[in-house]
């Protein structure tokens, strides 16, 4: 498609009335602003974070947050809304700040403070305050007034985290002290409660049951020996009329006694089946019949020496059953208790490993509490990480801004967009026919000949008017409406100001 030049420069022509009035209300603002916005200074100091002073090998701080975090966070609670108006009241950085409206007041203190961290790794890392105001002893003030709240905030916040480290460490130790001291108590507690059934003594007390069953044996067997003994001697005495009191003993009288002392040694190993106790009894049985015949004729004593003779065995006997007596009570004793051992060295063993639990935990308490003591140290030294200043603000003596010659160059541009603009918004709405190749293109008929528009001469004089009413307007009405802005609504260097950073303008 063919572009008709000739007719969109008469367009052009026809069209750029409006079109440079609208540049020139562009243009004019732009200086207007440019001119009224007073001059700008910015004061600007410089921080740096420096390393720990003690090597981490050494002692470290038990502060674990990095420094981009640490400065994150003093960051955030340096702009503030609290801190941002006290900073604003106490040096007056809005010449009409009594009239202003506390969130006017946050908003302008946040739009002129600045502030950059730059540093990666392996390299320093630094912090950039900038603060912009129209009277340079503020502005340095400002930056001053920023940087000692930084360093404030720093100490503050370091001190904070190592005390409130060094408290939670000084409360698990007196903590796990007490838990400590409360299940050591149980542990004596329940030993005082079993200490007959402790594991500690199951060897001992195993031994000295072996022990008392040889002895319950031996014991046992004495007492059956003498029970025997006596039957044997009342026997004796019911058969014969008389004892022999051991002193001319016939030789039957002596093998019988011999027989029986065997026959007592052998049940005491063989039971009373066994063929040696069977042969043994017997031969017993035969001597008696033997020594019953020769003992017939016994003299008249007899009697009292079989009383003596039971005295003294039952007496015997009486103590044998007592010590028999004494040695089940305590074989039973320590049977109970041997059984009872198991289950007392399972809770035992749990009181233990519980014990041993908590004592762990102390331990490991105790050693982070002397780090947090050190730590607590090294802060309160100044030697760990810090915050320094490395530049301090000074008082500008040239001026930052405002950059006039872009604001300009800025109403220049949207002068001139906003004048192509028009021009291309109406042809766009423009649909009505006007060339003769609109014809064809349109119907696709071609036309013999066209008749130009012809203007009359009282026509021609309206539209001049009406286009030199229009620039009067312009020229009057621009001024006027800024005058009226900058008086009723807003002043036009603060209204700039909103318009710039918008805008992403410095």
């Amino acid at each position: 498609m063919n572009i008709d030049l000739w007719f969109y420069f008469k367009l052009l022509i026809r069209r750029l009335p409006v079109m440079t009035a609208l540049f020139l209300i562009c243009a004019g603002i732009g200086a207007a602003v440019a001119m009224r916005l007073p001059d700008v200074y910015s004061a600007s100091a410089r921080l740096l974070v420096e390393s720990p002073q003690i090597p981490d090998s050494m002692a470290s701080s038990t502060i674990q947050a990095g420094a981009r975090e640490q400065l994150s966070v003093i960051q955030q609670q340096l702009l503030t809304r609290a801190n941002l108006i006290d900073i604003a009241n106490e040096f007056s950085v809005f010449p009409n700040i009594r009239q202003m409206r506390p969130d006017d007041v946050v908003a302008g203190m946040r739009s002129a403070t600045r502030i950059r961290r730059t540093g990666g790794r392996d390299q320093a890392l630094l912090m950039s305050i900038t603060f912009e105001n129209e009277n340079p002893r503020v502005a340095a003030a400002v930056v001053n007034e920023y940087v000692t709240l930084i360093l404030d905030a720093s100490a503050r916040f370091r001190l904070d985290r190592t005390q409130g480290t060094l408290d939670f460490f000084e409360q698990e130790v007196e903590r796990l002290g007490i838990e400590l001291d409360a299940q050591s108590a149980k542990i004596v507690s329940f030993k005082n409660q079993n200490k007959n059934a402790l594991p500690d003594d199951l060897g001992y007390r195993q031994n000295r049951q072996s022990l008392l069953q040889e002895r319950l044996s031996r014991l046992e067997r004495e007492f059956s020996s003498l029970s025997e003994r006596r039957q044997q001697m009342t026997t004796l005495f019911e058969t014969t009329g008389r004892i022999d009191n051991g002193a001319n003993q016939s030789s039957e009288v002596q093998q019988l006694n011999r027989l029986r002392r065997d026959l007592d040694q052998a049940l005491a190993v063989y039971s009373e089946t066994h063929p040696r106790v069977r042969l043994l009894q017997s031969r017993i049985g035969q001597l008696e019949s033997v020594v019953a015949g020769q003992l017939s004729g016994g003299d008249a004593g007899g009697a009292s020496i079989l009383d003596i003779n039971l005295a003294e065995i039952d007496a015997r006997m009486a103590d044998l059953s007592r010590s028999i007596s004494e040695t089940s009570g305590e074989l039973e004793r320590l049977r109970l208790s041997i059984e009872a051992t198991p289950s007392n060295s399972i809770a035992l063993g749990a009181l233990n490993r519980d014990y041993q639990n908590i004592q762990s935990l102390y331990n490991a308490a105790v050693r982070n509490l002397s780090e947090a003591q050190m730590g607590e140290r090294i802060e309160v030294t100044s030697k760990g990480q810090r915050v320094s200043v490395l530049e301090g603000a000074n008082v500008p003596n040239r001026p930052s801004g405002p950059n006039r010659t872009k604001l300009i160059a800025a109403g220049v541009g949207a002068g001139l967009g906003l004048a192509v603009g028009f021009f291309v918004l109406l042809e766009l709405l423009n649909r009505s026919i006007r060339r003769p190749a609109e014809i064809v293109s349109r119907f696709g008929v071609t036309p013999l000949a066209t008749i130009p528009f012809m203007e009359s001469q009282t026509h021609r004089w309206v539209r001049r008017g009406a286009l030199i009413t229009a620039f009067v307007a312009v020229l009057v009405g621009v001024p006027l409406a800024l005058w009226i802005i900058d008086s009723q609504y807003m002043p036009l260097e603060l209204l700039a100001s909103k318009i710039v950073g918008k805008l992403g303008f410095s």
